[in-house]
């Protein structure tokens, strides 16, 4: 599902960002305050966590998908979206992506998700476990801040989760699974969810202990040098996005180690081996975009603070990250369980171009 978009008007021009997303969107001070802290908004492609920051005209605004409700009576994206499409040519469409006037846009349900899961997805499952490949652009599972915000009718008009599709896809419709871990959407690979409390418990119990293996396939523009990567991650490095502290008492700061280790290099990419000794949000991205070899397709941990974006001759189009494997405790055995999965074909095929211009 694409993220919503808008072109900021005149009657926009000099609000702050809350005023916009308020009046836009239906939306309370409260709502609008949330998106904003919660990195869910873009201004100019860039993450604004200024709710107070005053719009231009012409500026493009950018929520993340399925993060408001388009209400009846409210004002949409798609006028500033229009706007733009008469420069370039595209056919108007709904925020389904459907074309407008065609039936897909005059349905009410939650939109589907961009995913036609199969069983050739489910790696392994027992009563207790499932293990999933899973594929880029499907989100793991819903945050429970935003589950709460929402509520139960909102939740229809957000697309599927890759926790909301698997009961269905193992024939267990009325038996959630349980959520234990996530990968960011965009990646690619291996995430495990549980099938009873009892296993939710021993698997969330290792995955703090970071006594469970997870080694993660990356290719990156620039060679990073290969050891252990050791930082403290905060929410905000200076410039809205996460990185990096020098400061060991910074508040809210999380710490973050990565084994790396260099696979394969070809002129100015690599294949990135990374052991994850603790599972931050977003750590494989961040380390390896501040060891001056950001993920070929990133688009947020590519340059300093405050600096340019390294520049991308990848042609990737979205962080080329993969879980290739995980392993841990069976809950139920105590056995340890493993498994490894290539690289799904988007890689594959960002992988032989960088080859190709060594």
């Amino acid at each position: 599902m694409p993220p919503i978009q808008f072109v900021v008007d005149r009657r926009e021009a000099g609000k702050t960002l809350a005023a916009v997303l308020k009046t836009r969107y239906g939306l309370s001070w409260a709502q609008a305050k949330r998106l904003v802290e919660r990195r869910h908004v873009k201004v100019s492609g860039q993450v604004e966590t200024d709710i107070a920051r005053r719009l231009k005209l012409g500026k493009r605004v950018e929520l993340a998908a399925g993060t408001v409700e388009i209400k009846k009576g409210a004002r949409s994206e798609e006028k500033g979206v229009r706007r733009e499409e008469k420069r370039t040519g595209s056919k108007e469409r709904d925020k389904t992506g459907s074309p407008k006037n065609e039936p897909a846009a005059r349905n009410k349900r939650a939109p589907s998700s961009p995913h036609t899961l199969s069983l050739d997805c489910v790696v392994y499952q027992d009563d207790a476990v499932v293990v999933v490949n899973k594929p880029a652009g499907l989100t793991t599972m819903r945050h429970v801040e935003e589950a709460a915000e929402f509520g139960t009718r909102g939740k229809r008009f957000l697309p599927k989760t890759l926790a909301d599709l698997l009961p269905g896809l193992l024939g267990t419709p009325d038996r959630p699974v349980i959520a234990v871990h996530r990968i960011d959407r965009d990646t690619s690979g291996l995430v495990v969810f549980a099938r009873t409390r009892a296993a939710a418990e021993s698997l969330l119990k290792q995955f703090r202990k970071h006594s469970t293996e997870r080694r993660y396939l990356a290719l990156t523009r620039g060679v990073p040098p290969a050891g252990r990567i050791e930082s403290i991650l905060v929410r905000d490095r200076g410039d809205g996005r996460r990185g990096s502290s020098t400061d060991f008492l910074a508040e809210g700061g999380k710490r973050a180690i990565t084994h790396v280790s260099v696979r394969e290099t070809f002129g100015n990419f690599a294949l990135v081996e990374c052991r994850l000794e603790t599972g931050r949000t977003h750590q494989v991205r961040i380390h390896l975009g501040e060891a001056d070899a950001p993920l070929c397709g990133e688009n947020v941990y590519d340059r300093p603070v405050n600096g340019k974006p390294v520049p991308d001759g990848s042609g990737a189009r979205r962080p080329m990250l993969h879980a290739a494997r995980l392993g841990f405790a069976h809950p139920e055995t105590g056995d340890a369980v493993s498994w490894e999965v290539e690289p799904p074909e988007d890689f594959q095929q960002v992988w032989a171009r960088c080859r190709t211009r060594e």
